[in-house]
């Protein structure tokens, strides 16, 4: 795997431990050749994205103990699949980017600067 690094060309943080994130479940948005989803935008998640998700079929909000998810509430961070991110950007639900917590692969799907504009961890 190659090294971890965050679409800022620094090392990449964690995005959440609680609930347990990343496609590997490590807490990272790491990514390999078996993450066909590439799970790697680092959000804070809204309502309004929640709903979107379940409209769209991926109920992120109910809890699925079989898989120990907890299911996700408002203000929860989440490895989201890049392609599902665009999809809620392009209709105007993206949430909030944590900046340096996405993987560096996120940016062979999404744009820098759409990143940027939903960045929750830049100012301005």
């Amino acid at each position: 795997m190659d090294p971890a690094i965050n679409v800022l060309g620094t090392p990449l943080l964690p995005c959440s431990a609680d609930p347990l994130t990343g496609f590997f479940r490590d807490g990272c948005c790491n990514t390999g050749p078996q993450d066909q989803g590439s799970h790697t935008v680092c959000v804070i998640v809204t309502a309004e994205f929640l709903a979107f998700s379940k409209y769209l079929g991926n109920d992120l909000s109910t809890p699925r103990p079989e898989y120990r998810f907890p299911g996700l509430k408002p203000g929860d961070r989440w490895c989201l699949c890049a392609a599902r991110f665009l999809q809620a950007a392009q209709e105007y639900v993206a949430p909030p980017v944590v900046l340096a917590a996405t993987h560096r692969r996120a940016l062979d799907i999404l744009p820098l600067e759409l990143l940027r504009k939903h960045a929750a961890d830049l100012p301005g």
